[in-house]
């Protein structure tokens, strides 16, 4: 028997992504969609009017489902095992911390897409490839919120799944210093080049609260657990730039990064190839074949002809070259709506199914 899965935020796109990668999940059934008040009572196909904007159809199954309200706690919890969280909570008195926390009190794990909880110490914030271990203060944290089921479990930004996993199989060289340059699509502002007439012809270049993202969290994810919480990394230092380009989808980040023993090149190519991960040995549903694809081509990768791989799972680098102020630089390339969002949670999802986390 499959375990039901509720989508809180069903109507944005990252909740749209999550309805589309769910259709015959062999794990997972959803059998909950949830958004605001304005949605609630509705079909989702009527709630969301002409807002799909992914390029696939709406599957089937999920438009003559009813839309829940999201706060509706415990008529949500009634129907799934489990949500995704990726919501919204403009206009509402309660905040997506505070939501995210009553589910996980209602006996309900979260799987989140929102960065209220990335940084509180005892909820896990996975790339299921670099840190699962980190899963390991759930035990901590369902102690403090009273649970015997119900816990939080995040995904970082999608910016920084660009580059961290990349970085993270050199991690023991001493990684000293990072710089990195982001160019991130319109998707991730939840718009398309078509509903986002500001960026046609031109780049933006602020993201509120991207930058301060992308140089701390990589520091969580490759921190450590005591007594029950995550501690962040010490090191590296990370100069981060954040911009928004005409793309659709795909995020491009040039990395510049120095090392206290910087490793040779050919050591460098050999652990991207070489590396094995978790999720790769599970067989997760989600897991990319390969996790890291390096491209010798000089002018690769490119979103338009790599950010699909694997499923648009797979991460990118190329480039690999010398810096003359630092010791290495190259360039990273994520799908953020599968790999940076939706994908991602999923396959945390998978992970967390596959150690027996969300079966009661």
């Amino acid at each position: 028997m499959k375990v039901r899965a509720g989508i809180v935020g069903a109507t944005g796109m990252v909740g749209q992504r999550f309805i589309t990668l769910l259709e015959n999940h062999p794990y997972f059934e959803v059998t909950c969609l949830a958004a605001s008040s304005r949605s609630a009572g509705k079909t989702y196909k009527e709630a969301m009017g002409d807002r799909w904007k992914l390029a696939v159809p709406m599957p089937e199954y999920a438009a003559d489902m009813p839309v829940y309200d999201a706060e509706d706690i415990s008529s949500v919890a009634a129907q799934c095992d489990f949500v995704f969280c990726a919501v919204d909570m403009k206009g509402s008195a309660m905040t997506v911390r505070e939501l995210e926390e009553a589910y996980a009190k209602a006996e309900i794990p979260v799987v989140s897409n929102n960065s209220a909880n990335r940084h509180t110490p005892d909820v896990p914030m996975i790339i299921p490839e670099i840190n699962p271990d980190h899963l390991s203060v759930i035990d901590a944290q369902r102690r403090r919120l009273g649970t015997k089921h119900g816990f939080i479990v995040v995904k970082p930004n999608c910016s920084i799944q660009t580059y961290v996993p990349a970085l993270t199989p050199l991690y023991d060289c001493g990684i000293e210093q990072i710089c990195v340059s982001t160019y991130q699509a319109v998707s991730g502002a939840g718009k398309t080049l078509d509903t986002f007439p500001g960026i046609s012809d031109n780049v933006i270049p602020y993201i509120g609260g991207e930058e301060e993202k992308s140089e701390r969290e990589p520091l969580k994810i490759w921190g450590s657990v005591v007594n029950g919480e995550i501690v962040p990394a010490a090191a590296p230092v990370i100069s981060a730039q954040c911009v928004r380009v005409p793309v659709s989808d795909g995020h491009l980040a040039t990395v510049s990064v120095k090392f206290t023993a910087p490793p040779t090149r050919d050591e460098i190519l050999s652990r991207w190839n070489a590396a094995v991960f978790e999720p790769q040995k599970l067989g997760l549903p989600s897991a990319p074949e390969k996790f890291i694809t390096y491209f010798d081509e000089p002018d690769r990768p490119q979103p338009v002809l790599d950010r699909d791989i694997y499923g648009g799972m797979g991460v990118c680098v190329g480039r690999l070259r010398e810096d003359p102020i630092f010791d290495y630089k190259f360039v990273c390339l994520s799908h953020n709506t599968l790999r940076g969002a939706a994908g991602g949670g999923l396959e945390t999802a998978e992970l967390l199914y596959a150690r027996g986390l969300l079966s009661k």
